[in-house]
């Protein structure tokens, strides 16, 4: 006898995709309470929880329930299939879950996510963005199958598959002599105060470069979005330096932030496509690879 029905599987899949239980009904077209009721009967039956749960904190599934939440997807999609055998024949099923590095996010995550599900409509995707090291982390706990990022601070544990080239961009006043530049040189760049993004490979990595041409700049601020280094920027607090620059030259508070190419080759960065090295790669996997290696041959 089956004691648990096709109804509360897709509740408990929505659940771990929406990340909360209002977002979860709200999709679902039910009540919260009904939701999680049903959740609860589910952990009740399998004796286990499925997902951490906290007032005010995103709902997320448990390593058991990451694993069982698998299950239920390929059941999902099984039972899909049964309803529509003849759209269903040839698909590829299953979940896949995207990572991507938060910087990257508003430039690249929308192109892949379309790009996927005009090749891939009967996978269920699912991202999650981060810094580098909460990426690296989830890929080796098996909690992402494959992530976007720069390739900084990835060692032998995990493949990588080049993208694109990055180059950076100072960010800087309008009405600065710099904004009228085509391009400049990180010696030019260093005898001004700089804003850098706090994570702290990226301060490593952008030091790093400042150090290949013997310049120790002063870092006046440190960020943690795109978005408040553009206004510090267009405000006169310092020179922004960030591989992302926005197609507009105004910043949130309405002040003007010119993008200038940085021109030094050697400061030029990979976008890199990254597994961990250790997991069996899935007919899913292998094909949500090649679709995004070529969304950005054909860019």
């Amino acid at each position: 006898m089956l004691y648990l029905t096709l109804r509360q599987y897709e509740y408990i899949a929505a659940v771990a995709r929406a990340g909360s239980l209002a977002a979860a009904a709200a999709q679902l077209n039910v009540s919260q309470p009904s939701l999680s009721v049903a959740l609860s009967q589910v952990e009740a039956r399998l004796g286990r929880k499925l997902f951490h749960r906290g007032k005010g904190l995103p709902v997320r599934p448990t390593p058991a329930g990451e694993t069982y939440l698998s299950a239920v997807e390929v059941l999902l999609a099984q039972a899909r299939r049964l309803e529509d055998p003849g759209r269903h024949d040839h698909a590829v099923t299953g979940r896949l879950t995207l990572g991507i590095f938060d910087d990257l996010a508003p430039f690249h995550l929308c192109p892949i996510l379309t790009a996927l599900g005009q090749a891939m409509p009967d996978i269920e995707v699912r991202h999650r963005t981060g810094n580098f090291e909460t990426l690296a982390r989830e890929m080796l706990e098996g909690r992402i199958d494959l992530a976007v990022s720069y390739d900084l601070g990835l060692d032998a544990s995990f493949s990588r598959t080049p993208l694109m080239q990055m180059r950076p961009h100072a960010l800087v006043a309008a009405n600065t002599p710099l904004a009228c530049d085509p391009s400049v040189a990180l010696q030019g760049l260093a005898r001004h105060p700089l804003i850098l993004f706090e994570e702290g490979l990226s301060v490593r990595h952008m030091l790093g470069l400042f150090r290949k041409i013997g310049a120790r700049p002063e870092v006046r601020h440190k960020v943690g979005s795109l978005e408040l280094m553009r206004s510090l920027a267009a405000n006169g607090a310092g020179i922004g330096i960030s591989y992302g620059a926005p197609d507009t030259e105004t910043s949130y508070d309405g002040r003007r932030v010119v993008a200038v190419p940085i021109s030094d080759r050697f400061a030029e960065e990979p976008v890199v496509l990254v597994q961990a090295a250790a997991p069996q790669t899935t007919e899913v996997v292998t094909l949500a690879r090649s679709i995004i290696t070529a969304n950005y041959s054909n860019a």
